[in-house]
């Protein structure tokens, strides 16, 4: 009874549809979270009669054959970067990319990541850090005599010193793009690394040609439309108990066969 197997892998891959979109809704309210999509692949097809074969002497040719399905996987969970809503917060520091791009964050350990969270602070020492205390990239600070902080759609960090007219420029924000924004791995704390899949990162100043702008005092919310998960919930549901009935008619076919005398 193959059909108690091909129903198996149909409620272990909704199982897995099912855990996808419980982490897009626990994340509805994570700043620049991106949703991900399940998608499945078929199986692989066990050949009664094989399609193209001849079936006489004379050379007639099997046109659709027979090919039986042996049920379905879990291909790729992809993660779609749309541009979420953008939000006032009226905190200086706070930051959202309005358009490609993401901030670039320098690990303890030096490695670059990225992020679409740009909900950064000042340290001790005045630099723009994450909440975690790693350092914006490339690493800006701000002078402790400084009253006031703007940060343009460019990305240029301007501040106003105490008895001073003009503003001083104090850094310059860049962001990254990547050939393949999911092929980026996600290692938690809403923050990327770079990887085969993604591409080498592009760097450049934001608003300029093929990067987005920064806006300042606004975050981006998570792209998770409540409306679409729970319907997909719904659908996925569905599915896991139809593939379990189907479990309970192939268990109901061998009784029947059992109870032969």
């Amino acid at each position: 009874m193959k059909s108690l197997n091909i129903a198996a892998t149909g409620m272990l891959a909704q199982q897995r549809n099912v855990e996808v979109v419980s982490n897009n809704l626990a994340n509805m309210n994570t700043t620049g979270f991106m949703r991900r999509r399940t998608e499945f692949h078929d199986l692989l097809y066990q050949n009664l009669r094989r399609i193209g074969s001849t079936s006489s002497d004379a050379g007639t040719i099997v046109p659709s054959g027979v090919q039986l399905g042996l049920g379905v996987k879990l291909a790729a969970v992809y993660r779609i970067h749309e541009q979420g809503n953008l939000t006032s917060t009226d905190n200086p520091f706070d930051l959202a990319v309005q358009g490609k791009g993401l901030f670039q964050i320098q690990l303890p350990d030096g490695t670059t990541a990225y992020t679409r969270d740009g909900t950064f602070q000042l340290n001790a020492d005045g630099e723009i850090v994450t909440h975690d205390g790693y350092n914006l990239e490339p690493s800006i600070t701000v002078p402790d005599n400084g009253i006031d902080v703007s940060i343009n759609d460019s990305g240029e960090v301007l501040v106003k010193i105490e008895g001073q007219v003009n503003l001083q420029n104090v850094g310059q924000i860049q962001i990254a793009t990547f050939p393949n924004d999911a092929g980026l791995e996600a290692i938690g704390d809403n923050l990327y690394l770079e990887t085969p899949a993604s591409g080498n990162a592009t760097t450049g100043n934001p608003a300029s040609t093929g990067f987005g702008s920064i806006l300042q005092g606004f975050l981006e919310t998570s792209n998770v439309n409540a409306v679409e998960e729970i319907s997909n919930l719904i659908s996925a549901q569905r599915a896991y108990e139809m593939n379990s009935k189907v479990i309970k008619a192939s268990d109901e076919m061998m009784g029947t066969l059992t109870g032969l005398r």
